[in-house]
Parts: C-alpha cells; structure tokens; sequence
C-alpha cells in the first residue's frame, strides 16, 4: 500500500474515533469521558492490537497535526467577540500568567530532580503546560528530549482536562478569571477548547493565558533552570 493510501486511512481512522468519542461524552458527559482521552486511548488500542507502528500512523497523523496551528488560531474568534472584557482584565492576566508559568515550571523541575531523573528529561519536561511547538523550540534551547518534550505537553493538556473541575470545586474556583487563567497556564490549547465548550467568557481568558504563558515560559525557562538545577 503506498504512503498515500496509509495516510487517508490513517486519517479516516482518527475522524472515525473522534467522532465516535463525541457521541459517548454526549451520552456520559463526565471529564473522564472527553473526546481527547477517549479517542487517544482508541487510537493506541488500535495500534497496539494492529502492531502498526507509530511511524507508519503518523505518514496520515501528521497532516491532522499540521491542522493544530490554524485550530489556535481559530479561538481568535471568540477572543475577538470578548475584547472588551479582556482589556479591563489586562494587569490580573499578565499576573496570574506569570505566576501560573513560574508554578508551572518550578512544579514540574523540582518535582523531577527530586525523582531522580536525568538532566536531559527535565528540560524536556520544562515547558510541559504551553503548546507542542513552543515546547518543543524550548526543550531544543535548553538541550532536552524534543520528541520528549511532545509527550509532556499531550499529559499536561489531557490532565487537565481530567481534573480541572476536581481542582475547581476542591479550591471554590468559581471566577471565570480564575478558571480561565488557570487553565490556560496549566493546560494549554486543550484546556481552552474544553472551557470554550462551557463559557465563551472563560475560553477567552484561557486563550489570552495560553499564549502570554508560551511568551513568558520561553523567556524565563533558562534562567529558572539554572536557578533551580
């Protein structure tokens, strides 16, 4: 079968669980139930079961991955029908942004070297809660894992979505400030487009804090590791 015949099936296949994943969270809407977890944990079922290598996936995978960057920028939209709201909100956002990145990094460092992990892995683990191509451009400057640093970002977005209404209802979170910043920082484009689903409001403030969140984790990242290793 030539390569472009295992991409469209590779491609059809992903639409396929995708879409069936919707119906189910539909049917049983609880977090654990999203269509990201459910279709990703069917996808590596099928691979496993089928023995196809990832390598052989990704020949249709990565032309669904091409399509992340115009999927961000799409959440301009309801950022846009939100701009009045947001520009009251500029100082609690790039506060909350900062500290939400600065967490976010020295949570995750600390936690690494405390478990022992080689260098190399923690810088991989370094931008873990801000999207797969600033994370990746990152892990490169600091000498990481970049495949790596991929995998952290995927268990970021997806942990998110598992336990942020856990985390809501544990610490009373019931601002969409809070709920959006918080997402945003920790969560990145998955977080936000599952806010986006409950409040338009809150998905806006996610999409602010997810690129102000790329912007100040590339700045601050080396010099936090090099304080911190």
């Amino acid at each position: 079968m030539s390569d472009f015949l295992i991409g469209i099936a590779a491609i059809i296949a992903t639409c396929i669980a995708y879409v069936f994943s919707v119906r189910v969270h539909r049917k049983w809407n609880v977090t654990i139930t999203a269509p990201v977890i459910i279709s990703t944990v069917l996808i590596i079922c099928v691979l496993l079961v089928f023995h196809i290598p990832y390598e052989t996936y990704m020949l249709g995978g990565e032309w669904i991955n091409h399509l992340l960057g115009p999927a961000v920028v799409a959440l301009a939209y309801p950022l846009y029908n939100q701009r009045n709201t947001l520009k009251k909100l500029l100082v609690p956002l790039i506060v909350g942004t900062t500290m939400g990145a600065v967490v976010g990094i020295s949570s995750g460092v600390l936690m690494a070297r405390w478990a022992g992990f080689e260098e190399t892995i923690i810088y991989a683990l370094t931008p873990k809660s801000v999207t797969t191509p600033v994370a990746m451009a990152v892990t490169e400057t600091l000498g990481g894992i970049i495949p790596l640093a991929a995998v952290f970002v995927m268990f970021a977005g997806i942990g998110g979505v598992m336990i942020h209404n856990l985390v809501f209802r544990l610490f009373r979170l019931d601002h969409y400030l809070g709920r959006g910043v918080g997402m945003g920082s920790a969560s990145h484009a998955i977080g936000t487009a599952t806010l986006m689903e409950d409040s338009q409001l809150e998905g806006s403030v996610s999409t602010v804090a997810m690129v102000m969140s790329a912007v100040v984790v590339s700045i601050i990242s080396p010099a936090l590791i090099s304080l911190l290793l």
